[in-house]
């Protein structure tokens, strides 16, 4: 599908795609990531909480009949596009634009499918795995913090799964409330 094809057919579905995508931001900016379990708040930071939770409602997406795997597309496309202008509002040039969008879309694909893996398998340890290497890299990590996080996925996900394509038409993803 071509960039923003989804978008192309009715306007009022990039309002809706971009509602989803509000959602998911609001979910991986909670200060409780940041403040009490010690992820970064940085580029990086910001970038892998985006790309946790991002993972959760495409791969739910994906799994549902249509129009779910197109709105998970657009999702990824309005991400990528969101992406971009931050880089240009940085002050990235335009000719290392492309590069860095292409290391941005590898590093995202990489979660992507290490949590897509863990989660299929329902393998915790390689959740945590994926977690504590890809939120906190070589940042110290506070007792349990991986955890807490892992915990919340499991929840998220568990939410997602009672969500319909009515619950996205109305920009409703049912993230637990989480706190620490």
């Amino acid at each position: 599908m071509a960039l923003f094809g989804f978008f192309g057919r009715k306007n009022r579905n990039k309002a809706l795609i971009e509602g989803i995508y509000a959602v998911i931001v609001a979910r991986s900016r909670l200060e409780v990531f940041y403040r009490d379990l010690g992820v970064p708040d940085s580029l990086d930071g910001r970038f892998e909480l985006l790309t946790l939770y991002m993972t959760l409602v495409t791969r739910h997406l994906r799994a549902m009949p249509s129009p779910g795997p197109d709105m998970a597309q657009d999702l990824v496309d309005v991400t990528f596009a969101q992406f971009d202008a931050a880089l240009r509002e940085m002050g990235v040039g335009d000719v290392s634009i492309p590069k860095r969008m292409k290391s941005m879309a590898g590093a995202f694909l990489g979660r992507a499918s290490a949590y897509d893996e863990a989660l299929r398998a329902n393998d915790h340890a390689a959740l945590l795995s994926a977690l504590r290497r890809n939120l906190y890299g070589r940042e110290p990590i506070p007792d349990g913090a991986v955890e807490k996080i892992a915990q919340d996925v499991l929840s998220s996900v568990t939410a997602l799964e009672k969500t319909s394509i009515a619950d996205y038409s109305a920009a409703q993803l049912p993230f637990p409330s989480f706190s620490v």
